[in-house]
């Protein structure tokens, strides 16, 4: 009886999960300005200014922040900037934006701490998983392809069944 061999193992081909990259659950915190506007409509400084100093900004202690309004009022500049000078040295990371950007910036750290040129990794052939729970799964693809590429012998999307060639270094 011939052995079963498991050929994708033997081929040398590294697999990349994305979800692998995304944030951590329950990491992800919003700040939402419009609780601080007066009748909904504007910004009263005094009354923003000792809002953020009373403040518990403990809550958010190692978390991920999003600082938006969600409000169609006029938000002036600095007011973003007062709660991110709270939020200094108390969150993991924040973004004024979207929860969206906030996890692509996220995505984007988790890929840089991977080191394509160590030895394990360099000169060789790649498949990019395509089905992960990510949010912006096209933004966290290539900026992964980004980091790779430059070290890869190919980059594949998909599984190791069925494949879609992207990138093949010449030789």
């Amino acid at each position: 009886m011939e052995e079963i061999r498991n050929k994708v193992a033997e081929s040398g081909l590294i697999s990349l999960d994305l979800a692998d990259f995304k944030p951590r659950q329950g990491t992800i915190k919003e700040i939402d300005i419009a609780e601080y506007l007066w009748q909904g409509l504007a910004l009263r400084e005094k009354d923003f200014r000792e809002a953020v100093k009373q403040k518990d900004w403990n809550e958010y202690k190692d978390q991920n922040v999003y600082i938006h309004c969600t409000a169609d009022a006029i938000v002036p500049t600095w007011a973003y900037m007062l709660i991110a000078s709270q939020l200094e040295g108390v969150v993991k990371h924040y973004v004024v934006g979207s929860k969206a950007d906030l996890e692509k910036n996220l995505i984007r750290e988790n890929i840089a701490a991977f080191n394509p040129e160590l030895p394990e990794y360099e000169s060789k052939r790649y498949i990019i998983k395509g089905c992960a729970d990510i949010s912006s799964p096209e933004y966290a693809m290539t900026e992964l392809m980004k980091k790779i590429q430059p070290t890869a012998k190919s980059i594949m999307y998909g599984e190791p069944c069925s494949t879609v060639p992207i990138f093949k270094r010449k030789a």
